[in-house]
């Protein structure tokens, strides 16, 4: 028998103490960003980085990812109607944010609330910010924020669809109502038609997205082409998503009049900037090769030395 839609009525705390409990969602989040870090301490280690440079990166990047997907969701998607129009300096605005009049609010992350577009912004900012400071002591390695980007993002798959198969542990961020077979009704989020699982889609996106970076970066020479992993992501991850946004439904209500909704105008500029990075990455030569050699040549290499040495 083939079913003409999928009941979803999944609790999204995994176990429950109290009046909470651990929630599928934060969960997701933590093993994202540990397999994240473990992906990228292997990398630092073919390409003989410092050993501390992994440590340092989980640090920065873990603050910058959430205070950055928390301050986008809070400035990109919280803005509401409330009863008549307000003036300031003359001008005239129809819709406030709460968190700007009640900045202490952003620190209740538990209320709900991160953006993607918000943490990718708060990567970027992170990676900027602990290049300069730490992995620049060392010059002869070449860093900039787009190397340590180049090697993030392969990590940063698993993380998206980890967080993704969060979102639907919480019946949240799905798309309009659909007649295919793979239709959800999202009961705790009072549904009673079938709806594209579109966090489903983006997990398969995240993905397909490291079944692109992983052979690039682990097989090919483009870890060597500065931005080129990284314009390849943003590519697969922001492109999908921008189409993706067609079937999904608004998050707020002031979206409903645009032209394009929120998502699709923040994936814009990625879009545009992973454009940019592949061709730079074409038009500049191969970084220097500063890497261990693989275990199958090294008692060749060693053999070799010692001939030289007689």
């Amino acid at each position: 028998m083939i079913l003409d839609f999928i009941t979803w009525d999944v609790d999204p705390i995994l176990v429950h103490f109290g009046d909470g409990g651990i929630r599928w969602y934060g969960l997701m989040w933590a093993i994202g960003l540990y397999v994240c870090w473990a992906i990228n301490e292997r990398m630092y280690k073919r390409e003989n980085c410092p050993a501390e440079w992994a440590d340092q990166l989980f640090f920065w990047m873990a603050a910058g990812v959430i205070i950055g997907a928390r301050l986008g969701h809070c400035w990109f998607y919280e803005w509401h109607q409330y009863g008549q129009p307000w003036h300031l300096f003359g001008w005239e605005f129809t819709y406030r944010n709460p968190y700007i009049e009640n900045p202490m609010r952003l620190l209740k992350i538990w209320e709900g609330g991160l953006s993607s577009h918000g943490g990718a912004i708060g990567l970027i900012t992170a990676a900027i910010l602990l290049n300069k400071y730490k992995f620049s002591r060392y010059p002869q390695f070449g860093t900039s924020w787009i190397w340590i980007l180049d090697r993030l993002c392969v990590g940063v798959c698993i993380t998206g669809a980890m967080i993704r198969f969060g979102n639907l542990m919480n019946s949240e961020i799905y798309g309009g109502p659909t007649d295919l077979p793979w239709g959800f009704i999202f009961v705790r989020d009072g549904q009673t038609v079938p709806c594209h699982p579109t966090q489903i889609y983006e997990m398969l996106y995240c993905l397909v997205a490291l079944a692109v970076t992983w052979p690039m970066y682990w097989y090919t020479d483009a870890r060597r082409r500065e931005g080129l992993l990284l314009g390849v992501f943003l590519e697969i991850v922001f492109f999908t998503r921008f189409c993706l946004e067609f079937i999904k439904n608004d998050q707020e209500a002031f979206e409903a009049d645009h032209l394009l909704n929120m998502g699709q105008w923040l994936s814009l500029p990625f879009i545009a900037l992973g454009i940019y990075l592949i061709i730079r990455a074409y038009k500049r030569p191969l970084s220097p090769v500063v890497e261990k050699q693989p275990k199958s040549l090294e008692p060749k290499y060693q053999k070799q030395q010692g001939n030289d040495k007689k």
